[in-house]
């Protein structure tokens, strides 16, 4: 079993001050294949004194300082691309292939993308020509960030990133079911030449290392990506020194497919939600079908779905592989139940386990038709690879359906009409719209509305998430 006990705290690696051990799971075969520690209070009260105490220098650290440490991190990056991409294989069961190709090459690009960002970001300007009032950006100061299992390194990135770029100085917590990446991460920063204390991790768990972070009242930011439960916690417990707070929530995708869609939507539909195992907060897990095609749709859906394979994230090849924990695979299937029960009509997957595969967490591709949006299963976040198709008749009924959630992360338009598709887009109440599976280029903001979260991450956007606006008066 791979001993990862330590944090790294002030430039150290640093045993934790008490003992308290929390093994890793690797979910292709529920064994563990790691040991970690989950910090208590006092490690994360000596990572945010050495993260407050680093923060004097890096704040005024110069850019072209800045830019050089970032572009010596993305080439360590590179050069351990594998070492990342087996990492996050191994725990959280990305199959591999997809592991480098989506999950690791994720991570660089936000990297590659920031450092653009950086060299065209102006931290003071005049207000305007005729104005004698000069503004200025600021960091914000020490900054905890949380960060997922779903995409480990994809959401590190696009956190702990823009906090150097800006001058904070942070504390990362990664997943504790999925925390090696977030590790090696740390490597790749001390390995780069990072300051001492402007970087820090503490493993740990929400209710332990999360609630000392987002209540601590040396910390100024949390930057926190995962359930919305856990979001509402966080935000509370923020209000107690006024912390910035910036969350990347749930969500229940709505995908409609219009008449006059392309031949292909119904299956990359399918592809769509399934990819991951469907652990992703923007998948569309709600397919909307107008009733001229709505049989077919149910036909292409089914035959989809049951040509995706289930297989090891270890093997190499096109499959899914298993969802993240026994938790997560409880909760998944209990909800597919549920739609059994609810009256939905079950047309491909389901509640057993794939063939072949009974050791592991692993679901088949499941589809629902018959579905109505007050069912559980169209309501709640499922985070599995399980899809609802529901039919619609006109345009205005399909947004109503798509914007009837607490969620609004992302949506989906499927049609060749391209005025009715902008249109369509402009009427979700969502942070991002996907027209004709078209995706986001790197750069560019993503977040959510309401129950979805607030703030935003990537491109210019995710940089200012970490400044505070300074407007002085009288600037000669």
């Amino acid at each position: 079993m791979i001993d990862k006990r330590k944090f790294y705290i002030n430039g150290k690696w640093v045993d934790p001050i008490s003992t308290n051990d929390f093994e890793v799971i690797n979910p292709s075969n529920e064994s563990p294949y790691a040991c970690i520690s989950l910090g208590s209070k006092k490690d994360v009260d000596a990572a945010v004194d050495a993260a407050k105490k680093a923060f004097t220098e890096w704040s005024q650290i110069d850019k072209k300082a800045k830019i050089f440490l970032l572009e010596k991190l993305l080439k360590i990056y590179k050069y351990r691309w594998d070492e990342i991409t087996n990492t996050m294989s191994e725990e959280m069961g990305a199959p591999i292939d997809w592991s480098s190709a989506a999950q690791t090459q994720s991570g660089f690009d936000h990297i590659n993308d920031f450092i653009k960002r950086l060299k065209e970001f102006e931290f003071e300007n005049k207000f305007h020509e005729k104005s004698n009032n000069y503004i200025i950006y600021e960091p914000i100061g020490v900054c905890g960030l949380i960060t997922p299992w779903n995409w480990p390194i994809n959401q590190i990135t696009l956190k702990v990133i823009p906090a150097l770029a800006s001058g904070c100085t942070m504390i990362l917590k990664p997943s504790e079911i999925a925390p090696l990446s977030g590790m090696l991460f740390a490597e790749m920063i001390d390995e780069a030449g990072f300051p001492s204390g402007v970087f820090n991790l503490v493993n740990g768990d929400g209710a332990g290392v999360g609630t000392d972070l987002s209540c601590h009242t040396d910390i100024d930011m949390i930057s926190f990506t995962g359930s919305t439960r856990a979001g509402k916690l966080i935000s509370k417990n923020a209000a107690n020194n006024i912390k910035r707070v910036c969350l990347e929530l749930g969500g229940k995708g709505g995908n409609i497919i219009f008449a006059d869609s392309h031949p292909q939507a119904v299956r990359e539909g399918v592809r769509n939600i399934m990819s991951n195992s469907g652990q992703s907060c923007d998948a569309p897990t709600r397919m909307l079908v107008e009733k001229s095609i709505y049989n077919r749709a149910i036909q292409e859906a089914s035959d989809e779905a049951n040509n995706i394979k289930v297989d090891l994230a270890s093997k190499e090849g096109d499959h899914i592989g298993p969802v993240i924990s026994k938790k997560q695979y409880d909760k998944i299937i209990d909800l597919i139940k549920s739609g059994i029960e609810d009256g939905a009509t079950l047309i491909a997957g389901g509640a057993e386990k794939p063939n072949g595969l009974e050791k592991g967490y692993f679901i088949k591709p499941t589809i629902f038709t018959n579905v109505s949006n007050d069912m559980r299963i169209a309501k709640e976040e499922i985070f599995g690879p399980v899809l609802s198709i529901i039919p619609f008749e006109n345009e205005q009924e399909a947004i109503s359906i798509v914007n009837d959630t607490s969620y609004g992360l992302g949506n989906y338009v499927q049609t060749q009409d391209m005025e009715k598709a902008k249109r369509v887009a402009k009427k979700f109440r969502s942070g991002g719209v996907y027209i004709n599976g078209k995706s986001a280029d790197p750069g560019t903001p993503f977040g959510g509305y309401r129950q979805s979260g607030n703030g935003r991450e990537g491109g210019k956007w995710g940089l200012e998430e970490y400044l505070e606006v300074k407007t002085i008066c009288g600037w000669k």
